[in-house]
């Protein structure tokens, strides 16, 4: 594959030929996967016990039930205790008798009802108390048809995690990755949870690079299907996808800007591998980067003016930053000093820091690094990290990792107390990347 490469240790990671060896450790792999399933790693020092009372007319809707969605959702954050409801089953705010709770340890109380309606939907209403002051902090009410009560579940999760931590909850949000089952790779898109993943394409050549536009609307990415690659967009709702950046050579890493109006790619079509403007419609193309090395995977401030990525113009792989100014430039900052190998930057939501892959001997690990005091904090301890992105809180950093041989996608808090790992029964899962947060429907 003619895409230019920087040398790597024994697994390579994403810069602008990434790709190339990522596919042949791909080629060994495993056969179809079954839906996500997750284990919890640590947990944070001071959880926050609720308790979730299964809302009353759950027991009809079977596998679709609630309560179980929005204690998982919570269980995941590491900020919670869930506190067994034991024999109590209060429904509604007169039916609780808050000794009760304050006697099992709990700090907030969720209780509500599920009741089907007319027109085959259910309709749900929640109360969240706080026990201590007796009142309610938080509600929640919606009527949705059968298929769309996990969706409604998540909606609940975030209420009571933006009431309890003050936080945006992203349970709502949509994840997107690769998986390679035999021969076949395939980008999927599912909830934050795993759950619901759909295939958006499928081919018998690599996909790499998955990137959500700011609305959550469309993914670019890069295929190989033409037995080179080719950075597309492609719309969700509608299947409809365009070939934005397909010049000769490569065409890789794509990250959108914050108003969705343009990518930053990684080209080669004027020799090594430099960044790139072009409009998300593939027009208007314009040079951003001008260096003797390979200046790959950037990624926009959230502000816009600033990008980071990845360059070994000094002379091994680490992270720079530029403004974007709209003209070609031969100046960039660097940021990391520590170790030789520092790949793979993502902006945090808050534009406050970035998330990148740090080698430290044998292990590439998920870092973040912040920009004012350019603190370096390593969030795991695993061998082969990769592909880091900021959960729209900031509060997590999905990745992905290699057990046993074997991609699978993880989850690590902020602070690097809580990992989450979204292990597969089968299949190998790469490229993560995690979605914006999705409008209420």
């Amino acid at each position: 594959m003619a895409i230019a490469m920087l040398p790597t240790p024994s697994r390579s990671h994403k810069l602008s030929g990434y790709a190339a060896v990522l596919f042949f450790l791909w080629l060994v792999c495993s056969p179809a996967q079954a839906a996500l399933n997750i284990e919890i790693f640590g947990g944070g020092a001071n959880q926050i016990p609720v308790a979730i009372v299964p809302f009353s007319g759950e027991e009809g809707l079977g596998a679709q039930s609630l309560t179980p969605v929005i204690s998982a959702d919570l269980q995941r954050t590491g900020l919670f205790k869930l506190v067994d409801p034991g024999g109590l089953r209060p429904h509604e705010p007169v039916e609780v008798s808050f000794p009760d709770w304050i006697n099992r340890g709990a700090s907030a109380l969720a209780i509500g009802t599920a009741i089907p309606v007319s027109g085959g939907q259910i309709s749900i209403r929640v109360r969240l108390l706080d026990v201590a002051r007796q009142a309610e902090l938080g509600s929640y009410v919606e009527t949705v048809a059968p298929e769309q009560l996990r969706a409604a579940a998540h909606r609940i999760a975030d209420m009571i995690y933006e009431k309890l931590t003050g936080d945006v909850g992203v349970f709502s949000t949509r994840i997107a990755y690769v998986i390679k089952q035999g021969k076949k790779y395939s980008l999927q898109v599912a909830d934050a949870d795993g759950f619901n993943a759909q295939p958006v394409i499928e081919y018998t050549e690599p996909i790499i690079s998955p990137a959500w536009s700011p609305d959550g609307t469309r993914l670019a990415y890069v295929s190989f299907e033409n037995k080179k690659p080719v950075v597309y967009v492609q719309t969700l709702a509608t299947r409809t996808r365009k070939a934005v950046a397909n010049f000769r050579g490569s065409n890789s890493a794509p990250a959108w800007s914050p108003d969705g109006r343009k990518l930053a790619v990684v080209l080669s079509v004027m020799g090594g591998s430099q960044i790139f403007l072009i409009n998300s419609d593939g027009g208007g193309l314009q040079r951003l980067t001008q260096s003797s090395g390979i200046d790959t995977e950037p990624s926009f401030s959230p502000d816009g003016r600033y990008i980071i990525f990845t360059s070994d113009r000094g002379g091994s792989p680490q992270i720079y930053r530029m403004p974007v100014t709209g003209g070609v430039s031969k100046v960039a900052e660097r940021l990391t000093f520590e170790g030789s190998y520092n790949v793979s930057p993502r902006y945090s939501p808050d534009g406050k820091g970035f998330t990148f892959i740090h080698r430290s001997g044998d292990r590439f690990n998920v870092a973040i690094q912040d920009f004012a005091t350019g603190q370096v904090r390593l969030l795991t301890d695993s061998r082969f990290d990769e592909s880091p992105s900021f959960a729209p809180n900031g509060r997590m950093v999905l990745y992905a990792t290699e057990i046993r041989g074997r991609g699978i996608l993880s989850a690590v808090s902020s602070d690097g107390r809580t990992r989450q790992q979204l292990s597969t029964q089968t299949g190998d899962i790469r490229e993560p990347a995690w979605g914006p947060l999705r409008r209420l429907q």
